[in-house]
């Protein structure tokens, strides 16, 4: 069985008046049981140099129903450049240097439009619940 532990940490000294740090883990594990994911595409990455809807993992490639976990990371340094999320009916803006982690049911193609024509890097992966 694979062990895959997701941690997330958020600290910051002045969004409020006291200090924050906080950190959450959870093991990855398959729907409804205790058995570790086992399954990933890899990291990769993808760059584009147009502004059409790029699809990331279609949804019909996929077990749906399960407990896929979805990272992604917009590697662009520029601050205005941004990607649109979109999942079913969801969608999200990753600015340069943001990133997600996202459980993804397998039911809705993962797709992704960035805001330039010009060359923008996404870092991905899929840990799959199959």
């Amino acid at each position: 069985m694979a062990t895959t532990t997701a941690t997330f940490t958020l600290a910051s000294t002045d969004l409020i008046s006291d200090t924050i740090n906080m950190q959450v883990s959870s093991t990855l594990t398959t729907a409804g049981t205790s058995t570790g994911l086992s399954e990933t595409t890899g990291i990769a990455r993808q760059t584009t140099t147009a502004t059409a809807s790029v699809t990331l993992f279609a949804a019909s490639a996929y077990t749906d129903d399960k407990a896929h976990k979805i990272y992604i990371l917009n590697t662009s340094t520029t601050a205005s450049e941004y990607i649109n999320l979109v999942i079913g009916t969801y969608e999200g803006r990753l600015y340069a240097g943001d990133w997600a982690f996202i459980p993804w049911d397998g039911e809705d193609d993962v797709t992704y439009t960035p805001s330039v024509a010009t060359s923008l890097t996404v870092e991905f992966a899929l840990f799959e619940d199959n």
